[in-house]
């Protein structure tokens, strides 16, 4: 079994590299590649402040808030002021980024158009009940949940 999962997870990863340096090939790409890793962890922490970011990805604060500053410039993320505490703020990513995001996150959903043509519902409904629980019981070193919806 971690061998099948371990092909799966590589060639969803070699689909998301292969778009990425497609977009570097065309000069369309204007993240570096860890300014891609960095918007794929804003995205996943669903408007994180500096700080959350900073801790999750194990960086110190003033460093992030470089790296941060540089997403802002390209345009790939929006700070926005906390309406609790007005000296906090929240890292947004841009519609720039999102379409960025939907190029290289297409697959997705054509694998999962596939695994709905493939299987009955009931084994589709399977599969996403176990994925759930993967994601909320099995993999505790990750606490957090997707609070934004992907595209």
């Amino acid at each position: 079994m971690e061998e099948i999962f371990r092909r799966v997870y590589t060639k969803f990863k070699l689909q998301f590299y292969r778009s990425v340096f497609t977009r570097f090939q065309s000069r369309e790409a204007s993240l570096t590649t860890v300014e891609t890793f960095c918007m794929e962890v804003i995205m996943a922490l669903g408007e994180p402040t500096i700080n959350e970011f900073s801790s999750f990805v194990g960086i110190s604060s003033p460093n992030a808030a470089y790296k941060i500053n540089q997403l802002v410039q390209k345009g790939y993320v929006t700070k926005r002021q906390s309406p609790a505490d007005k000296r906090e703020y929240h890292l947004v990513v841009t519609q720039k980024f999102l379409d960025y995001y939907n190029i290289s996150y297409r697959y997705l959903g054509t694998v999962m158009d596939r695994v709905r043509a493939r299987f009955s519902p009931e084994d589709v409904a399977k599969l996403a009940e176990m994925f759930q629980i993967i994601s909320t019981e099995l993999m505790p070193e990750i606490p957090i949940e997707m609070t934004r919806e992907t595209p």
